[in-house]
Parts: structure tokens; sequence; C-alpha cells
């Protein structure tokens, strides 16, 4: 009886280490959320279920996912207690079994008083069984196949026999329930996602001239994971248009492997992007914008792992504290010639460097480009307007050709379209242009298109060569080439004013 109370008082202790404990992982949570991000760098969710109507019980109906998302300890305590329990628990009913079958006044008798039962014979229910401890211990061997001898059942009493079917079947069942408890959390995938590594900040900057919103991520084991593929999702608060307030709305962000799809050739660390156009949730954000937004970007990557054949998933998230405007990752990937392998250099995963990066939003950054673009374009729709549409195709051919293709103008055909624009036509109908150039000031600076200047170009060449093909005419054979040699001369040195600065060279990103 005193291992009975001893046993009670265990489990009333173990209790209120439990209540306590529970206590201090609910404070220390909650110290944790002042941070305010939904899930920690680590992956671990930071939402805590509070008010649960029967709690307790709904978890007692899902023993076993409890006992798999649990703790260690508390799984280990468990296991044992199970066992503890269960041997107490038919231990006490073997020593029933030995009271109301007078086994244990006979075993008194016999050791003791063995005068009593001189002529009196007895045949006990479990031979042995002298105490409670007697009676556990038969348990034990009973619930484990264990059986040294000396205990046994009898015939005696259909009771024991009833008992011991009972135990076994009790002692089977417990055993295939705690390891498959204890195999689940040895190969939860949840492990796995340990060396799963997510870079510490994210960057921004631009990649083939789109602003992206980039992170990078890694593999530190040689088994890799197969179908790899990332998600990300801005989690912000929003106001409806009928006022609705959302305070954890969820966007979903286009990412991909360097800008393509989702699915990874997970074999190295990877940067994965998210193009910030039109269609993006930060399309409106610039970078002093950024440091005042309350947001936070969530990055979850799945993939099945190659040796167990399991799902896992990886997370982390992003503060707006934690992007870096104007950043681009290090590489990571180097190839050893000593080895002939690719060697992937962890102690730069985290590192970036600075990069020049428009500091407005991609929004404005657009509206920039589409009206830089529209300017550029005015002087050729004044063009047209005024009946030059003939001469378009002309005039472009000479504009956008090569520099190092100037000497092409002294063959013949800068003579051949001369045919076609006569002398001074050109900048005379153009006059108007002149006079009244299209303009637009950016960041405080005056920006002129120049059609005009190479329209006037062109007919400075026209004029010089008609010049001196009339001087060629006029003189012997040796002078002309003379005075030949001189015109290939002039058009030479004038190439330089008819190869003007295109618009669309200027560094327009730097307009921000």
């Amino acid at each position: 009886m005193f291992l009975i109370v001893a046993f009670v008082f265990l489990i009333i202790f173990t209790y209120f280490i439990v209540q306590t404990l529970f206590w201090y992982r609910q404070t220390r949570f909650s110290s944790r959320r002042i941070r305010k991000r939904v899930i920690f760098k680590h992956g671990d969710c930071n939402v805590v279920q509070g008010n649960v109507a029967k709690r307790r019980r709904r978890y007692l109906q899902d023993i076993f996912t409890t006992l798999v998302d649990a703790q260690w300890r508390w799984t280990l305590l468990v296991f044992a207690c199970s066992f503890l329990i269960s041997w107490a628990f038919f231990g006490l009913i073997w020593w029933t079994i030995a009271y109301a079958h007078g086994d244990l006044e006979w075993i008194d008798n016999r050791d003791n008083r063995p005068e009593l039962i001189q002529n009196m014979t007895h045949t006990m229910c479990v031979t042995e069984v002298r105490s409670f401890i007697s009676a556990f211990l038969y348990s034990i061997e009973t619930q484990h196949t264990i059986g040294y001898g000396n205990r046994f059942v009898t015939e005696e009493c259909p009771e024991a026999i009833f008992t011991i079917c009972l135990q076994c079947i009790t002692g089977v069942f417990i055993q295939a329930f705690m390891v498959g408890i204890v195999f689940a959390k040895l190969s939860r995938p949840k492990k796995r996602a340990q060396t799963l590594l997510f870079s510490r900040n994210a960057v921004i900057c631009h990649r083939d001239g789109v602003p992206c919103l980039m992170f990078r991520v890694g593999d530190m084991r040689k088994s890799h994971i197969i179908e790899a593929h990332v998600r990300a999702q801005l989690i912000r608060k929003k106001v409806t248009k009928e006022g609705e307030v959302l305070p954890f709305y969820q966007q979903e962000l286009k990412v991909g492997a360097d800008g393509g799809e989702d699915r990874l050739m997970f074999i190295w660390p990877t940067t994965i992007v998210h193009k910030i156009d039109r269609h993006s949730p930060l399309y409106m954000l610039s970078a002093s914008d950024m440091l005042k937004e309350r947001f936070e970007v969530v990055c979850m990557l799945e993939g099945v792992i190659e040796s167990t054949g399991m799902t896992t998933q990886a997370r982390s998230s992003y503060l707006p504290s934690e992007i870096l405007w104007g950043h681009r990752f290090v590489n990571v990937v180097s190839f050893r010639k000593e080895t002939g392998e690719y060697e992937v250099d962890y102690t730069l995963f985290n590192n970036t460097y600075d990069v020049d990066t428009p500091l407005c939003s991609s929004k404005e950054l657009d509206d920039l480009k589409e009206e830089y673009s529209k300017n550029h374009k005015a002087g050729l729709d004044r063009a047209l307007s005024a009946g030059l549409l003939k001469h378009i195709s002309s005039v472009a051919s000479v504009d956008h050709m090569d520099p190092a293709s100037d000497e092409s103008l002294d063959s013949g055909r800068l003579h051949t379209r001369s045919n076609s624009i006569p002398n001074g036509a050109l900048a005379t109908e153009l006059e108007p242009l002149n006079n009244n150039t299209p303009s637009f000031t950016v960041g405080g600076s005056s920006i002129l298109p120049s059609i005009t200047t190479n329209f006037q170009s062109i007919n400075e060449k026209i004029n010089s060569t008609n010049g001196s093909s009339t001087h060629n005419n006029n003189n012997n054979n040796n002078g002309s080439n003379i005075n030949h040699s001189s015109s290939n001369t002039s058009l030479k040195a004038k190439s330089s004013r008819r190869l003007s600065i295109k618009q669309d060279q200027l560094p327009v990103d730097s307009l921000c």
C-alpha cells in the first residue's frame, strides 16, 4: 500500500511541475511577441491559441498527435508512466485475486505456523504471490513474457486466466502505441528543416533593369530536396472599400529561382527573386516608405526529403528593417581546380555588397521612363505632322548607324539619299522646330530632343557632298582627286556631329 500512495503522490507532483512549466512557457512566448512578427526567423509560428472551449478534452481525443507534437521530456514521461501504471494496475489485480482466494493467508501459515495447515490442502491461483511487491513483479513478468519460473498461474482460478489474457493484450497495445509515437517523433521531417537555411536579410536591387526583392535559400546536407519549390506571402494591414479592417491580409508574391519558375534545382544556395512590377504589392513603396511601412514577408520552402520520401517545409520571414535597399548577395559558389569540384562557402551566405539603386518606388521609376519615352518621340511626331513621312526611313537609318561604319557614307549611299532630299529643304522645313524645341525637366535639368540636330547634320553632309562634286567637274583629274580626298576628310570630320547622343542612352535609373 505504501507503493500505491507513493505512486499517487508522484503523479500529483508531476502534474504541478507540468502546470508550472506550461505557465513559464506561455510567459516566455508573451515576451517574445513584443517583436510583432508572425513567423520567427527559425520558422516557429508566433501564435498561441487561447480561450479554447474544452481544450484538454479535444487534445486527449487526439492523444497520438498531442504526444508527437509534445516535447521529448513529456513524451518520455508519458512513455515511462504508461508502463509503470499498467504494471501497478495489474499488480493490484493479482494481489486482489490472491487475497480473495486465500493464497496470502495460506503462504503466511505455511511459513510461520505450519501446524495450522498440517491436515489441509490448498491450490493457489498464482504461486509464490506473498505480498503486493511479489504481485507487482509477477505483473512485470507476465506483461513482458519474462517468466523466471518461481511464480506462475494455475488452473484453480478462472479469473486469473482471464486477467493474464487481458494483461498480455494490454501490454502489446501499450508497446505498439508508444513505439509508434517514438518512431513518429524520430522520423518527423520537421527536424530536416533545421538544415535548410534562409539568408538573414533580404535585399532590393535592379536585375535586368527591373527592381527585384531577393533572398537566398540553402541546404547544408548532401541529400537533396526533391521537387523543391518556394512561396512567399506579404502580411500587412488593409482597409477595404467598405471600411472593414483586415489586420493580417495575406498577398501572394510571385517568386522564382533567379526570376524564373518557383521550382528549384536545389543543389547549391539559390537566390529567390520577386520582380517588383505593377502587379506586385511592393510597387508603390520607395526606400523611405520601406522604413515607415509595417508588413512581413513570409517565405516557405517545401520539398520531398530524398532519403525518407517525406514532405518537409522550412519557414522564415523578413520585416522592413531586415530588407536592405541597394544591396546584392555575394557569390558563394566557386570552382576548385585542385579537386575539380564546386565548393559552397557558407561563411558568405549572408554577406551582401552595395550597388547603385534608385531610391524611388517602382511606380515613380516607370512614370519617369514613360515621360522620358514620350518626350524622346516628340520631335519625331512633329516631323510626321509636317509631312516628312517619306524621309523618316532614311533619317532613322543614318541616325542609328554604327559609328564604325562612317566610311560607308562615301560609297555613294549618301549621294543616293541626296537625290530624294533637296538641298536645304530638310533644314528649312524643320525651322519651326528649331525655334520651338520640345523639352522636359527631370531632377532640375532640361533635356532636349536631338532630332533637329540630326536633321541639320544630314543637310550639312548633303551640301558638302554636292559642293565637292561640282568642284570636281571644273578641275582636272589630279585636282579632282585632291578635292575628292579633301571632301572625304571633311565628311569624316563632321561624322561626330551627325552621331549625336541619343536620349535612350542616358542613365534613366539615375533620375531618381
